[in-house]
């Protein structure tokens, strides 16, 4: 592994900053980093806050994040770091698998995804794929991006609705049946926010209520 990793990325050295707030995970990720001289811990940070307000005085190449954190989530991390414009790549490490996490932190400027309980080679190849250009997945993480891809092609002669991207994901999660408490946690927002949004859906789609606004949504092939 070290004769590989050295062909790969020569005499580079990648900084590495993590933010985990399980300590136990947080200290495992760092000793899988500190196996190889390659690598160098830039920063460790159990909150999002911490890391936010760290990070743009001791930026590193790559960030690997959490999605689930205490307040603020790993996706907010990523777009309040692009909004401040800082040149560091971030590789989404945890363990959800769904859909609409993968989506998120995708959109929200992700560049790979690996999954908690990744080996510590799978880990260093996963840092050196990104820091050469890649977008490292596991194998099912990759099926569920085509997927993902796929649909969003299939749905290109959809008419437009007039709706902001953030109304389309909460239209679209309530067609799955899904309760504004579920809504917010699949989305990381408040329920107060989705009702907002609900009602801004309701406003744009001129309709009264959910059951008119559902029967637009699949009436225009978005369901």
């Amino acid at each position: 592994m070290a004769a590989n990793i050295k062909n790969k990325i020569a005499n580079c050295m990648i900084s590495i900053s993590i933010i985990e707030d399980h300590d136990y995970y947080r200290m495992s990720l760092v000793n899988a980093i500190k196996e190889n001289d390659f690598f160098q811990i830039k920063g460790i940070y159990a909150t999002a806050e911490e890391a936010l307000e760290c990070l743009p005085v001791n930026t590193p190449d790559i960030v690997i994040v959490d999605i689930k954190l205490k307040n603020k989530s790993g996706i907010d991390v990523i777009l309040e770091s692009k909004t401040n414009n800082l040149n560091t790549q971030f590789l989404m490490c945890t363990g959800f698998q769904n859909d609409e996490k993968i989506f998120s932190a995708l959109k929200a400027g992700a560049a790979g995804y690996i999954i908690k309980g990744s080996t510590t080679a799978e880990i260093h190849d996963a840092l050196i794929d990104l820091y050469e250009g890649g977008s490292p997945m596991s194998p099912f993480i990759a099926r569920k991006v085509i997927s993902l891809l796929q649909n969003k092609d299939a749905g290109t002669k959809r008419v437009d609705l007039g709706l902001s991207a953030r109304e389309l994901e909460v239209l679209s999660l309530l067609s799955k049946g899904l309760l504004y408490k579920e809504i917010s946690d699949q989305l990381f927002i408040s329920p107060n926010t989705v009702k907002n949004h609900c009602k801004n859906i309701y406003k744009r789609l001129h309709v009264q209520n959910k059951i008119e606004a559902l029967n637009k949504f699949k009436e225009y092939n978005y369901n």
